[in-house]
């Protein structure tokens, strides 16, 4: 059970600082889906598509390389050739991003907003120069100060939003004369929320600036070269991971059956908006992997480590279908956290796209077996097939079903990188995974929320009968849940305590 109270005791923290940070950065999507026009919140969105694979470059694999090298290298030469090599490819990668600002705004539909790639090469510059400090932070199991300046920035850059979008004009238009006045653009609505983002990653910059103060230029050649022999087909991985993420964007904006650039934005707005609501399941898994990942590779030696980390499948598959519920269940409610009634059209992606990453998360899980054998490889394989099905799908499917083409292209793709992970995994690195019972878990989720769906679309019912009835749902779907795991429960005290199981 230590290793379990290790994971849950790093995640609870990591998971803490990473969905507070997430759920109070995601208090900007409603007020952005009101100040924006539905074309202009797609005109962000194509943006911000771009920037994860920039980041993926940037990074190169170097965040999971260091905790792989931490194991068994001194840390400081570990931070000094990270961080060194980081520094040294972010000057050169910024300024050819730079020179092709003009070419990449064109690609992206905003061929009048160079400056957008501008401030997003400073976003993603300094995204990468804090890698290793937050790695560093990690590593040594400081959740509360990685808390406190993630959580910090994202304050940080939520005020400047607001400030660029609402406090500043608010104020020039009761003093127009004030000399800031011609400063002021008031049709760059989506420049301002890019610079709002690197304001935000200069803070968090200086805010580590204590974990810097440790760094010397020493690039360690032999170690260097291991760190990315072993991160390189990350670098691929990632990139495939980003066409699975985010590039559907920007293909929708390219080949949505609609006439015009404005319309195709439209079309990514109401989609990026609708994939909002599948927060909780993404906070969860990306609360997971914080916490997770070197919490792996410390387990590793463990004899009892394959049994750990099925325990560990098992109550994060748990975790993602309750969330799945408490999503499907109340989403007449979560459609509000969208402003504008007319992106609700595009609500029907929501069950799929919560599917679809549920079957991601469980894919994290997996992994586990191909970086604990230094086969990262196989990863980027196995991604890569996920970035070839989004990519067939969309091309065929965008121009005919637009964004709904998307949200069944996300699903398919993680599905296969789910099975092939684990059938490929199974034979690497055994771990008794129960399939059965995991997959009796998801399907139970979902007939769940599609009978609720059934229930209200043929009965006229008053909206105090639908919360009830959600919520008398997800309340027998948590007893299933004890009730299965009735024996696995006894073993934890603090429930033991409180429930005669």
């Amino acid at each position: 059970m230590s290793g379990i109270k290790k994971l849950a005791g790093q995640t609870m923290w990591y998971g803490v600082s990473t969905m507070a940070g997430r759920l109070i950065n995601y208090l900007l999507t409603p007020y952005l889906t009101y100040q924006f026009s539905t074309a202009q919140y797609g005109e962000m969105s194509m943006v911000y598509a771009v920037i994860p694979f920039m980041n993926v470059l940037f990074s190169y694999g170097m965040e999971t390389a260091y905790f792989r090298f931490t194991k068994d290298h001194p840390r400081q030469v570990v931070n000094n050739t990270a961080a060194t090599s980081l520094l040294l490819t972010t000057t050169l990668l910024t300024a050819i991003v730079l020179l092709l600002s003009g070419p990449m705004a064109a690609v992206l539909k905003v061929p009048a907003h160079p400056e957008y790639i501008w401030l997003a090469a400073g976003i993603i510059a300094t995204d990468a120069i804090c890698i290793v400090p937050f790695a560093q932070l990690r590593q040594e199991g400081r959740p509360i100060r990685f808390a406190f300046i993630k959580i910090g920035g994202i304050l940080v850059n939520i005020f400047f939003v607001v400030f660029f979008l609402s406090i500043w004009p608010t104020w020039l238009s009761s003093h127009p004369e004030h000399f800031s006045a011609g400063w002021y653009n008031s049709k760059a609505a989506v420049m301002y929320v890019l610079l709002a983002n690197l304001i935000q990653n200069l803070i968090v910059f200086l805010l580590l600036s204590k974990e810097w103060m440790g760094f010397q230029w020493k690039l360690d050649k032999a170690l260097w070269w291991r760190m990315m022999t072993y991160g390189w087909p990350l670098i691929f991985a990632g990139l495939a991971g980003m066409v699975n993420e985010t590039f559907d964007r920007i293909m929708l904006g390219w080949w949505a059956p609609v006439q015009g650039s404005e319309a195709a934005q439209t079309e990514v707005g109401i989609y990026s908006a609708c994939y909002k609501l599948s927060i909780l399941i993404t906070l969860g898994r990306q609360a997971f992997s914080l916490g997770a990942e070197p919490f792996f590779f410390r387990l590793a030696e463990k004899e009892d480590a394959p049994r750990q980390y099925a325990r560990v499948m098992k109550f994060f598959v748990i975790t993602l279908c309750l969330m799945y519920l408490v999503v499907m269940l109340y989403l007449d409610y979560w459609k509000y956290f969208i402003q504008k009634p007319d992106m609700w059209v595009g609500l029907k992606v929501v069950p799929l796209l919560l599917l679809a990453n549920i079957f991601l998360g469980i894919y994290y899980n997996l992994s586990v077996w191909y970086k604990l054998a230094d086969k990262t490889s196989a990863g980027a394989w196995i991604t890569f097939i996920g970035a070839l099905i989004t990519l067939v799908i969309n091309y065929w499917g965008i121009p005919l079903y637009s964004y709904m083409a998307c949200a069944w292209a996300t699903l398919a793709c993680y599905g296969s990188m789910m099975a092939i992970s684990y059938y490929w995994g199974q034979k690497v690195y055994p771990i008794p995974y129960r399939v059965g019972r995991l997959f009796a878990y998801i399907i139970g989720a979902v007939l769940l929320a599609q009978i609720f769906n059934w229930l209200i679309a043929g009965l006229e019912l008053s909206n105090g009968l639908r919360l009830l009835i959600a919520t008398f749902l997800l309340v027998l779907y948590i007893g299933i849940i004890f009730f299965a795991e009735r024996e696995e429960l006894k073993n934890i005290p603090a429930i033991k305590s409180r429930f005669k199981i």
